[in-house]
């Protein structure tokens, strides 16, 4: 097995023969990678599911396929060599350059569509990569690796700008941080945590724990929809699936009643506490057993009786905070219910929930009143905000929305990370600014402080 050192020399190697590729030489790398990648996506899909023992397998087909051509799509005619930017009236000229070799700490949650995506994005960019993936997801990280090397190979690429941990540990991969020239780490706040940590430039994630509000003038058959294929899919793998719905009372009962259409079990207070007993058995933290599992499972540790084709759970949330475990991530296929009055209250919601747990991450809104929207939009403590979508489709990336594909979703300094973006290909490159000089622009005083002066004086 190699050692740390061996592998970053390998990508250091490999990095260099591609410093200086042409634009035509890059894109038929990417093209090459992607299109092994979707080719195989069925085969990683499958062993993803057994390995990990978590999700659903097509959806994580469907994960894998989407976020492979959503990449490529977002990555067509993007020029990422070279002179990418001139402004005659500034004298500036912007030259982009590859960041170098960069380690990504990969999740068990997503463990094969975040490889093809985040892979795609750091070639277009001409880096290396070497992947540390999850232990409970290292055969997965190394099928797809492979994949990706064949596509490098078929284009005459070095195949060691993909290089992977093969037995990983949290010693290994701590290594790694400190050895490479920037991390990106996806995953939970431990190894986000490790990442900030390790003296190495990182791009880190925060916790999920997305609020989706319904107000009075939502659709209501499409919001109960796009709430059961978000909150099921992948049995809620996702960081960006809704966690909680805050519902406008007038709407609340209707609301209820169409998810129940979709299989949502609204528990009782006696289920309410089994289901938290089974999914908190020490009352702090979330029991692995019941994480991205079937509905049935969950049942079955809760031991809950529960009417066939139940699909998830809802419960009634009671308080936000330490006191009511049902406000936070939950990592399973139950969605915790809110009402609220006025919309202020429903922002109140948003805020305060993700205060306690997943600060800056999303939120989401059913309506069809723009101002609730943009009144959202102003006051929501969140990086991304999905309107009328399913969150877990849409914040990372969809077909209908703009949103850049990736599976690495900044928090802001509200989660504890550098930005609140998408870490998609801007974010793996280094810029050098070329200044020409340009005629003075002298800053004018009267400009500057007239409005002052009228107003307060000049003393």
């Amino acid at each position: 097995m190699s050692t740390i050192k061996d592998l970053v020399a390998r990508s250091r190697v490999a990095q260099q023969q591609i410093e200086f590729w042409t634009q035509e030489q890059v894109d038929e790398m990417v093209a090459a990678v992607g299109w092994h990648a979707y080719k195989a996506a069925e085969e990683c899909a499958q062993l993803a599911y057994e390995e990990t023992g978590m999700g659903v397998y097509k959806d994580k087909l469907i994960k894998h396929q989407k976020k492979t051509l959503g990449a490529l799509r977002d990555l067509q005619g993007v020029k990422t060599v070279g002179l990418v930017e001139e402004d005659q009236n500034k004298g500036l000229l912007k030259y982009v350059k590859p960041a170098g070799v960069l380690g990504a700490l990969t999740p068990v949650t997503n463990a094969s569509a975040t490889l093809p995506c985040i892979a795609l994005n750091i070639l277009k960019t001409r880096n290396a990569i070497i992947f540390a993936p999850h232990p409970k997801a290292k055969m997965t990280c190394a099928l797809n690796c492979e994949v990706i090397r064949k596509g490098l190979k078929q284009v005459g690429a070095p195949e060691d700008l993909v290089l992977w941990i093969e037995e990983p540990s949290i010693d290994l991969t701590q290594e790694l941080m400190r050895e490479v020239d920037l991390v990106v780490a996806t995953g939970g706040t431990s190894m986000v945590k490790a990442a900030y940590s390790s003296g190495t430039p990182a791009y880190g994630v925060g916790a999920g724990n997305s609020v989706c509000i319904v107000d009075e003038t939502a659709d209501l058959d499409a919001a109960a929809e796009k709430i059961f294929l978000s909150k099921t899919f992948d049995y809620a793998t996702s960081c960006s699936t809704e966690n909680s719905a805050v519902i406008q009372t007038s709407v609340f009962d209707v609301l209820v009643e169409k998810m129940q259409s979709h299989g949502g079990y609204l528990v009782n207070e006696e289920e309410r506490a089994k289901l938290h007993k089974g999914m908190w058995p020490d009352g702090v933290h979330l029991n692995k057993a019941i994480v991205a599992q079937s509905p049935e499972k969950i049942a079955e540790v809760a031991g809950l009786d529960v009417p066939e084709g139940t699909t998830f759970f809802m419960v009634m949330g009671k308080e936000v905070g330490p006191g009511d475990l049902f406000s936070r991530e939950k990592l399973s296929v139950v969605v915790t219910l809110w009402k609220y009055e006025v919309f202020a209250e429903a922002i109140d919601y948003v805020n305060n929930i993700t205060e306690y747990n997943g600060k800056g991450h999303s939120c989401g809104i059913h309506s069809t009143n723009d101002a609730h929207i943009r009144e959202l939009g102003e006051k929501a403590r969140v990086s991304r905000i999905m309107v009328n979508q399913p969150q877990c489709y849409g914040n990372s990336g969809n077909y209908d929305n703009g949103m850049p594909f990736t599976l690495t979703l900044g928090c802001g300094t509200w989660g504890g990370n550098i930005t609140t973006e998408n870490i998609y290909w801007k974010h793996f490159v280094n810029v050098t600014w070329v200044s020409k000089p340009i005629p003075p622009v002298v800053p004018d005083k009267e400009v500057l402080f007239g409005a002052h002066w009228e107003k307060y004086g000049r003393d």
